[in-house]
């Protein structure tokens, strides 16, 4: 009796917290959103209970806590060497499924170019909540 009143406590709570995003992405305010509002404290829908936060990855293990973001190393991409080419593609590959992210080295950006893309990127997400399409039509 006891385990099901606990199934149907995290069934609730599943649709709890999805109701919650449901909502919260409807607002279309999004974390600039949050920011705007001064929000002092994350809320609830984006904290992960603290025993799915340490089994995400269904190992069980605890090694991903302490991590290094994967790099990237483009160095001779552009050498047309098919195996280096596809060592970098399973590389990206790899710290996309595992971590979600990951830092590109040796890829040839000037970097005015990128210091002038950030520039663009805090341009867009300063802008007030709405003029984001004027900007993105323009």
């Amino acid at each position: 009796m006891e385990a099901m009143m606990v199934a149907m406590d995290s069934a609730q709570s599943k649709l709890d917290r999805a109701r919650e995003l449901r909502a919260f992405d409807d607002t279309k305010a999004g974390v600039k959103g949050l920011v705007d509002a001064v929000v002092e404290n994350v809320p609830q829908i984006f904290v992960l209970p603290h025993d799915d936060n340490m089994t995400k990855n269904g190992t069980g293990d605890t090694a991903k806590a302490n991590f290094t973001v994967p790099v990237i190393d483009l160095q001779g991409v552009d050498q047309n060497d098919s195996t280096l080419h596809q060592e970098i593609v399973d590389r990206i590959r790899h710290a996309s499924e595992t971590w979600g992210f990951f830092q590109v080295v040796n890829h040839g950006i000037p970097v005015g170019v990128l210091e002038e893309m950030l520039r663009g990127v805090r341009r867009f997400n300063e802008t007030r909540r709405g003029g984001e399409e004027a900007i993105l039509h323009a």
